[in-house]
């Protein structure tokens, strides 16, 4: 789809082939939503998260920022609208796991490599900054690996930088702690059509079995 016409004609046949023929469904979720699952996926248009982890309306409450970043406390704004959306899922929706989800060919990632490119997107720029520390890591760790193979590697370790920047919230922190809320770490890498998890006793990022 490329243009608002198209997104009428979709909501029609949206309607036309789901929305009336599961109408029981959809009457449900009206009267109100119970998600297990929050997803922090990347605003990329290519990285759906519902698509990609094949989930109905309802399933997840999705959160999408640009490479799929969540600050940290001390650097999240006062309106900051991750945070909030973190803050209902685990406070009123009561969501039992929060997936971080970042991708390949990452934007954002990119940016971060280039912030020439961003000089015109100071918004863009200050908020891929938050990346920086992953960024700084895997070039000290990996002085001479190629720019494309870095920027794969600091895709993950910026998914795994979100995770750890979670923690620093004290309501999530004391989830986590009581069992009432587990992290996860995905990667999706769209070119080969694979999803990766991350193993924290290996350490690394694991393709899942087909």
């Amino acid at each position: 789809m490329t243009g608002f016409h198209q997104l009428v004609g979709g909501f029609r046949h949206f309607r036309r082939e789901f929305f009336l023929k599961e109408q029981e469904f959809f009457d449900r979720l009206a009267h109100g939503q119970n998600p297990k699952t929050l997803v922090v996926a990347c605003c990329d248009s290519r990285t759906d998260p519902a698509i990609v982890l094949g989930c109905k309306p309802g399933d997840l409450f999705v959160v999408r920022s640009i490479a799929a970043i969540v600050p940290p406390e001390d650097k999240a704004g006062e309106h900051d609208a991750v945070v909030a959306a973190l803050e209902y899922g685990v406070k009123h929706l009561q969501i039992e796991n929060i997936v971080i989800m970042g991708h390949s060919n990452c934007g954002g990632i990119h940016g971060l490599f280039h912030p020439e490119k961003l000089l015109d997107s100071g918004y863009v720029g200050r908020w891929v900054s938050l990346a920086c520390p992953a960024l700084v890591r895997i070039n000290e760790e990996n002085p001479e690996e190629p720019e494309s193979a870095r920027e794969r590697l600091c895709e993950e370790a910026s998914v795994l930088l979100s995770i750890e920047n979670l923690l620093t919230y004290s309501w999530i922190e004391e989830a986590v702690n009581d069992s009432r809320l587990a992290l996860h770490a995905l990667y999706y890498d769209m070119r080969a059509g694979c999803l990766l998890v991350w193993n924290a006793q290996k350490e690394d990022f694991e393709p899942l079995s087909h």
